[in-house]
């Protein structure tokens, strides 16, 4: 694989790569219409995977900020093609790496001394690299270690960088400008967190004291003297990432217990820490080979206000679609209505979320729910395809939503897809709480 010998810190070098890519994503178009004009029934799959590779290849190259959006959208089945969800899902644990002089660069800033002279063995071959950073194999003490290095000037970068990215996603990919620049907020927020080691380092020892106690889940144990601002130590967890694993398949006893452990650390976070791992992608999970789910990565985590979960987890409640008047009242706090709307958008809206809180608290109504049910997620995601293409959404002068729902969202609908492709039937009387503590 390509290693990178540096990467573009400064504003100038960065917004100049992302309009070097934006005049080929134009190049792309201008050859597409040319075809079309002699070939009309041509699709767009070419489109599609011309600037799929442009644009992750330009964000491969910056990483940070940028290519974490990616990654997000990568898990959304229902906004983007297929080109850019294979594409852009390489960001998970297989994006390009620094090259080995870049990681000693980055010990001795925070050590005074290469990685060669800390422990006793190193790699100098990343074993993954992600959007904001790369893990390499050491050993120390007899132990095996996973070393995190986080890539230089990501942290300086994610403001700057979430900007030069808007227009690309408001044009490619059918945002509403409005809700865009609301919830980025929370992005950003939640990516400065990522480039936070040291707040990393706290929450995952933290959050993973208070979870070892679920059934075929492990967790590494972590080094505070081997880690620093930019550098993160744990124990390796032999096994293979899931979204590999998947790949070569998994029996359904295995993936049904697997499913049913994550489902419980998921639920214990949300109503009893109030404190979520909020980034579930297959490449932060290992499969051991004794068939348990290794927790190797808790940097994304939203804490959730009191004041928001009271009202959130009410949608989960059997009487909210029923119930005309407490429906209301939670819609209007969570925006997905305004009390000021007129009529017309009230009623649109109020059927329009209904519809997507039936949808996905229809799990929470049975006893037992089958995740490898593929109608079930084939009305999923027609209904995320519905939603993009909706000109009431995309016109909308106010954000129909609330920050903090962001990351719970896209918790629950990272955990959704992996649940469905480890096939698993969960047991939801078994599972930890899931209605208001």
């Amino acid at each position: 694989m390509k290693e990178f010998e540096r990467i573009p810190v400064s504003k100038v070098e960065r917004a100049t790569k992302f309009i070097t890519t934006g005049a080929k994503i134009g190049t792309n178009y201008i050859k597409h219409y040319s075809k079309k004009l002699i070939d009309p029934t041509m699709s767009r799959d070419k489109l599609h995977e011309d600037n799929a590779a442009d644009i992750y290849n330009s964000l491969s190259e910056l990483k940070g900020g940028a290519l974490k959006v990616a990654q997000m959208l990568s898990l959304d089945k229902s906004l983007l093609p297929t080109a850019y969800q294979q594409k852009f899902a390489m960001a998970q644990y297989s994006a390009p790496p620094l090259s080995y002089p870049l990681v000693v660069k980055t010990f001795k800033q925070h050590f005074g001394k290469g990685p060669e002279e800390i422990f006793e063995t190193f790699s100098h071959k990343a074993s993954n690299a992600a959007s904001m950073g790369q893990v390499h194999r050491a050993t120390l003490d007899g132990k095996n270690l996973a070393v995190k290095i986080q890539y230089p000037g990501v942290g300086d970068s994610i403001k700057s960088d979430l900007a030069m990215v808007k227009p690309i996603a408001l044009s490619m990919f059918n945002l509403n400008p409005v809700e865009y620049d609301e919830f980025i907020y929370e992005v950003e927020q939640r990516m400065l967190e990522e480039t936070d080691y040291h707040l990393e380092l706290q929450r995952s020892m933290e959050l993973s004291t208070q979870c070892k106690h679920i059934q075929y889940l492990i967790f590494p144990q972590y080094y505070p003297a081997l880690s620093g601002p930019r550098i993160l130590a744990m124990d390796w967890i032999e096994g293979m990432p899931l979204g590999e694993r998947l790949r070569y398949g998994i029996t359904p006893e295995v993936g049904t217990r697997l499913g049913q452990a994550m489902w419980e650390f998921y639920h214990f976070q949300m109503h009893r820490l109030k404190a979520v791992h909020a980034d579930p992608h297959p490449g932060n999970f290992i499969i051991t080979p004794q068939d348990t789910l290794g927790i190797i990565d808790f940097g994304c985590v939203k804490v959730i206000p009191e004041s928001f979960y009271d009202v959130y987890f009410q949608l989960l409640e059997g009487d909210i679609l029923t119930d005309v008047n407490k429906r209301d009242a939670i819609f209007e706090q969570l925006r997905f209505i305004y009390a000021d709307d007129s009529a017309k958008d009230r009623k649109f809206f109020t059927g329009i979320f209904s519809q997507l809180v039936e949808l996905l608290a229809r799990p929470f109504r049975s006893d037992k729910f089958d995740f490898s049910d593929d109608a079930y997620f084939q009305e999923l995601f027609a209904f995320g395809e519905r939603l993009t293409t909706m000109k009431e959404l995309r016109e909308s002068k106010k954000a129909r939503g609330v920050r903090d729902a962001v990351y719970i969202n896209r918790t629950y609908f990272g955990l959704y897809n992996i649940l469905h492709d480890l096939r698993a039937t969960v047991d939801m009387r078994t599972a930890a709480t899931v209605t208001r503590s």
